[in-house]
């Protein structure tokens, strides 16, 4: 099992840009909660401290895609160098003005600043181990070794922000974003080797957008998945509140991570022969009956039980997702359509986040909880619906990532094939 994960990481440079990456994300599992942690505690508002989580990622939402749009054409260091330094900036406002209860629309301030500079480092880190591998199935290896990561950030991130919250500074969330961000990304943007070369000055395939109607069914589908994530970690916020023990709502989100991972972890390993439009369906129903489960749960470690089995459905429907955008946009598009999918996850966790702390504030974490489970349905019955046209789109297509065979971008004929077809052109070993 990790002799594949052994392979792509001792590519030259690929694990320091990767735990570089590693520490450059952790925000995304700590801003939100973050905000929502320090929000609840100084001005006594769930509602409010969903609106305020709500603004950071729809703002990321509208300037996301035509930041990662600058980052396929100008390079990964020219564009999110400035970013970087503006995102750090945009958390300390928040984190200033939540520790003041300062005037609400300075919340919304830094809230803006740092959804519109954030960008999306996975993507960034994915582009480049498009970049620097060979084959499909490293590919399928290595973002398959990034989603685990992305759940490492999501175990340890929600933990470590609710434990500086709750017994250092209500802001202890939105200040170890600031530092992770500040100190990842300049670790990664740093690494220029694995960087992958800009489109300046080569034909942009695609034109202004490479939203085409079948990313466009993906996006949507994706906006469902992001509204379970945004309403789950208010709704477990509110619950252990509820139950007097606060400070374990990182620890049971963490929970669901470490599920996530594991089942990641395993998918990586193996190597898939089917497609990736129905590895991503098979995910995103169980995805949607696991969390119907949260109707049931009226303690703590039932709650973590049910976030575990949760857990367990998230990291292989991303990863197939991924792969997915892959096959949909043109090869030198990649970082954006990494974005675009990345977005509407983002989308869903802010309607997801608002909708479940104006629940919660109205009945408690029973009605964050519902929010939880109608997301999951729509989901599903979004994903289903899409499945259709997501055939037809990737008709043809390897079942896992083309990538080009050298810095000039030109893809490798082995790269264009499937498993079947390279089977059949195998040379005969006698």
């Amino acid at each position: 099992m990790l002799r594949p994960y052994r392979d792509v990481l001792a590519r030259p440079g690929a694990l320091a840009f990767s735990l570089a990456g590693l520490l450059a994300r952790l925000p995304i599992s700590t801003v939100g909660i973050g905000v929502v942690l320090a929000v609840s505690a100084r001005y006594g508002s769930y509602a409010l401290a969903g609106r305020v989580a709500a603004v950071v990622v729809l703002t990321q939402a509208l300037c996301g895609p035509p930041l990662s749009r600058l980052v396929d054409r100008h390079g990964q260091a020219r564009v999110m160098g400035p970013a970087v330094v503006s995102t750090v900036l945009g958390l300390g406002v928040l984190a200033g003005t939540a520790t003041a209860a300062g005037p609400v629309w300075l919340l919304y301030v830094g809230a803006v600043v740092v959804g519109a500079t954030a960008g999306s480092v996975g993507a960034l880190v994915r582009a480049r181990w498009s970049h620097l591998l060979t084959t499909p199935a490293e590919v399928h290896t290595a973002y398959s070794w990034e989603s685990t990561l992305d759940e490492v950030v999501f175990m340890v991130g929600p933990v470590l922000a609710t434990v500086l919250a709750t017994n250092v500074v209500p802001a202890g969330g939105l200040l170890l974003a600031a530092g992770a961000a500040g100190v990842g990304g300049w670790l990664l943007l740093a690494q220029r080797d694995t960087e992958p070369p800009s489109s300046a000055g080569a034909d942009h395939v695609g034109g202004p957008s490479v939203v085409s109607g079948s990313l466009l069914v993906l996006v949507g589908s994706f906006v469902g998945m992001g509204a379970i994530f945004g309403a789950t970690d208010v709704a477990v916020v509110a619950f252990t509140q509820e139950l007097g023990r606060k400070p374990l709502a990182g620890v049971v989100l963490g929970v669901m991570a470490l599920g996530s991972g594991l089942a990641g972890f395993a998918y990586g390993a193996r190597s898939w022969t089917g497609p990736q439009w129905r590895r991503y369906g098979v995910g995103m129903v169980a995805l949607g009956v696991g969390v119907g489960l949260f109707g049931t749960v009226g303690t703590i470690p039932a709650l973590g039980g049910v976030m575990l089995a949760v857990g367990m459905a998230i990291a292989p429907t991303l990863i197939a997702g991924n792969g997915l955008v892959a096959e949909l946009v043109p090869r030198g598009r990649l970082t954006e359509g990494l974005t675009w999918v990345g977005t509407a996850l983002a989308v869903g966790v802010s309607a997801g986040s608002w909708a479940a702390g104006t629940l919660v504030d109205r009945s408690g974490s029973s009605g964050g909880f519902a929010v939880v489970m109608v997301a999951g349905g729509t989901a599903a019955v979004t994903t289903l619906l899409a499945l259709p046209t997501l055939r037809r789109a990737t008709a043809g297509a390897p079942t896992t990532l083309a990538v080009p065979d050298d810095r000039a971008g030109r893809p490798t004929a082995a790269a264009g094939l499937s498993r079947r077809s390279r089977r059949r052109r195998r040379p005969d070993r006698t």
